[in-house]
């Protein structure tokens, strides 16, 4: 007998949902919702009609034993313009193009006659001519050949196209440029204060080449007592900069300048920002000034803004001002005699400011930085940790001090313009914190509204824990990013009502705005911006983030009443473009830096290091290297023979068999077992002791030495099993090692038994 079904369906299984693919480079993929809910994950046979970053409809078909949505696409939206990568190859008769982004999934199909001059295995930019379909694969044609993939910097070529970098001026912008003067004119003189006689200098790093700073300090009286008169003089770029030229169409476009390892993209020519905008030594420049008055107690008591002509009267690195510093006698302090009293007031006044950061309780956790150098070949010599000494605190602490009056200084104007907006944790990421300083028994939390003093107060308490690094590293986590944006809600880090750029408009084009605006209230005007582009894929993704946060539930609303202005309505546009270049530039950055590590750790496999854990998942840890500075997995099959389960509380793996522990900040041994250049991903494994290589190697083919099989092989696949995300494809040591182990074993025992005598 036939019964119909009269129950409703699911609503919520008809519910069309839009957002963007995200591929995985194992076939399956991901609907990243605009709305912030949970990603939808789609099988390898969803994938092959639409590609990553694809904007499409989805539709939720079931949910997984854990709750999580597995959905079906039912519409292409939108395809993105954005080329692809890849290396071009010849097989069988067919030319193909391999993405380079591996999240892409699938090979695209050149016809013949469509390679244009590109070789087999050369590096090339495809355009697609036809999408994939659910028989087909994409199909395009050759647009730009790269070169080879060893060729030096081609890590770079292919990062600055994959995240649609902006890495050629317009014409229009190289001519403007062209016929800007070579220096300053005494008609831009006008109408300015002349400093030429104040001895500011500029301090900045051995490899700096454009110089957007200069300061200057001398002891002075404020009000009753003792003081300082403190000078941060800045590149007055606006001044050859004029809104809506073809130097500021390209300037907005980029809003940042990009560095790379031996190569920067800067925002500006080349022109201005290394010649007429930079303060070079001993040539007059126009600048903005912030003047400011700093009491005893750090507090600025005063300041002011006005247009000037300096003339830098020495060009410092920090290791030269921290010598000088550091022993005011000395060879260094000898050479720059004439300006060593000036520095002595420089660091007299950073003291000063230091103090005031400490009393207003902003977070400052030291965390260690790496610069990678590399030789005339562009491959990795060596990689070392940026060292920071006084001489950086110092002119940090002057920027923030012209920062913070130049936002001030736009809110008493009453005139719109961009603010550094840093709010607080999110509710889920104060749970998180909780929980966590409550499994270690720190004995300090954080309130409901936390202020940033809260958190330094913990970072002080715990300083001197075996444990201080993981416990500063998770407060470090439960931070939000920064943004640019009109509606100013302060800067919780660095504990200020309100913050903005003001500092480097050479590289970042929010300090640019900001110049425009502190001209605009100084000449009692209207500063208007000018028609904006079409916001871009890195703009759009960003404010669908930024809206799912808005709407998060217990997060505080916005405090504006009424629907913005359109004048407002545009300054948030601009300041939704800079904070998305911004993370644009930092995402194709930590690109490049990942591919020469790969490389540079590929000449390396099968040695052993020292490491501390940086992070733990449920798939395993991430190793930092003592030596090096390369962060690594070890997955967790390579934890040992048990089950392993994540303590999210604690942020640790913990062994159930033997309660083995690995959390942030535990010391490990590893050894390099693989790299995958394309991947961009290291991978380690654990090294225990008084164990050789042929063991090691017996270990990791399930052999023990008595040549049955190991008992807890196992656990050790159920432990992957259980652990292993959509997203994370569970790996057996074989698999990964296989290769690894017998050319570590090669190459490496050679080594060990040289290095042991």
């Amino acid at each position: 007998m036939y019964i119909k079904n009269t129950a409703a369906p699911d609503k919520n299984l008809l519910e069309e949902i839009e957002g963007v693919i995200q591929g995985h480079r194992d076939g399956h993929g991901f609907v990243v919702r605009d709305d912030g809910e949970a990603d939808i994950y789609l099988p390898p046979n969803e994938m092959r009609a639409v590609l990553h970053k694809d904007r499409v409809k989805a539709r939720v078909v079931r949910h997984d034993r854990r709750g999580r949505p597995e959905g079906r696409v039912v519409e292409i939206v939108e395809r993105p313009p954005s080329p692809i990568i890849g290396r071009l190859l010849h097989e069988s008769g067919v030319w193909l193009v391999a993405p380079e982004d591996k999240r892409y999934g699938q090979d695209v199909l050149i016809p013949k006659g469509l390679t244009g001059t590109a070789k087999p295995g050369q590096v090339v930019v495809v355009e697609l001519t036809e999408p994939p379909s659910l028989y087909g694969q994409p199909v395009g044609r050759v647009k730009e050949v790269l070169g080879e993939i060893d060729d030096p910097g081609m890590e770079i070529e292919i990062a600055v196209r994959k995240y649609g970098v902006p890495h050629v001026f317009s014409d229009a912008c190289i001519a403007q440029a062209r016929s800007l003067p070579d220096k300053v004119r005494p008609q831009d003189k006008k109408r300015r204060v002349d400093l030429t006689d104040v001895p500011l200098v500029t301090i900045d790093g051995e490899d700096a080449r454009d110089f957007d700073d200069a300061v200057y300090c001398e002891p002075a009286k404020v009000g009753r007592g003792k003081g300082w008169r403190l000078l941060v003089a800045i590149a007055d770029v606006s001044h050859y900069v004029e809104t809506g030229s073809a130097i500021d169409i390209d300037a907005y476009e980029r809003a940042t300048s990009v560095y790379f390892p031996r190569r920067v993209i800067p925002m500006l020519p080349e022109k201005l920002s290394n010649g007429l905008c930079s303060l070079n030594p001993d040539v007059d420049r126009l600048c903005m000034v912030c003047d400011m008055l700093v009491t005893s107690t750090g507090e600025i008591q005063a300041y002011q803004f006005y247009p000037a002509v300096m003339h830098s009267h020495a060009r410092f690195t920090y290791t030269e001002v921290a010598a000088i510093l550091a022993n005011t006698r000395g060879p260094e302090a000898q050479r720059r005699r004439d300006r060593v009293q000036d520095l002595m007031h420089l660091h007299d006044v950073y003291g000063a400011l230091l103090k005031a950061r400490q009393t207003r309780g902003a977070v400052d956790f030291e965390t260690t930085e790496t610069q990678i150098v590399c030789d005339e070949s562009g491959r990795i010599e060596r990689i070392v940790p940026r060292v920071r000494n006084d001489a950086h605190r110092l002119i940090e602490e002057a920027m923030l001090a012209a920062n913070v009056c130049s936002a001030d200084f736009i809110q008493l104007g009453k005139h719109p313009g961009l603010y550094r907006v840093h709010e607080g944790p999110t509710p889920e990421k104060k749970e998180i914190l909780r929980n966590y300083l409550k499994a270690l028994a720190v004995g300090l939390s954080i309130s409901d509204e936390p202020h940033p003093a809260e958190f330094q107060r913990i970072a002080a308490a715990t300083k001197d824990r075996p444990d201080a690094q993981q416990i500063h590293t998770m407060l470090l986590r439960s931070m939000q990013q920064a943004i640019y944006t009109p509606i100013n809600s302060g800067h919780f880090g660095l504990a200020y009502e309100a913050y903005t750029h003001f500092t480097s408009p050479i590289r970042r084009y929010p300090d640019l705005l900001v110049h425009r605006v502190i001209k605009a209230i100084l000449s009692r005007e209207r500063y208007a911006l000018p028609a904006l582009p079409t916001p871009g894929e890195a703009q759009e993704k960003l404010a669908r983030r930024l809206a799912a946060r808005v709407a998060a539930p217990g997060q505080k609303p916005r405090k504006a009443a009424a629907p913005p202005s359109r004048e407002v309505q545009a300054w948030e546009a601009a300041g939704l473009h800079c904070s998305a270049n911004e993370r644009r530039a930092d995402e194709a950055s930590r690109d490049v830096e990942a591919w020469l590590k790969c490389k540079y750790m590929r000449e390396h496999l099968g040695e052993e290091y020292s490491g501390v854990v940086t992070a733990a998942t449920s798939f395993g840890i991430f190793v930092t290297l003592d030596a090096m500075y390369v962060e690594g997995l070890v997955h967790i099959t390579e934890l040992g023979g048990e089950y392993f389960k994540f303590d999210e509380a604690r942020q640790e793996l913990r062994g159930e068999r033997t309660g083995i522990r690995y959390a942030i900040g535990t010391r490990v041994r590893v050894q390099v077992s693989r790299v995958d250049l394309d991947g961009r991903k290291i991978d380690f494994r654990l090294v225990h002791d008084n164990e050789d290589l042929a063991s090691r190697a017996m270990r990791d083919k399930g052999v023990t030495s008595s040549g049955g099989k190991s008992r807890d092989k196992a656990a050790g696949k159920r432990a992957a099993k259980s652990a292993a995300e959509p997203g994370e494809q569970a790996r057996s040591p074989i698999q990964a090692l296989k290769a690894a182990v017998k050319k570590a074993a090669g190459k490496s025992s050679g080594k060990s038994r040289k290095s042991r005598r």
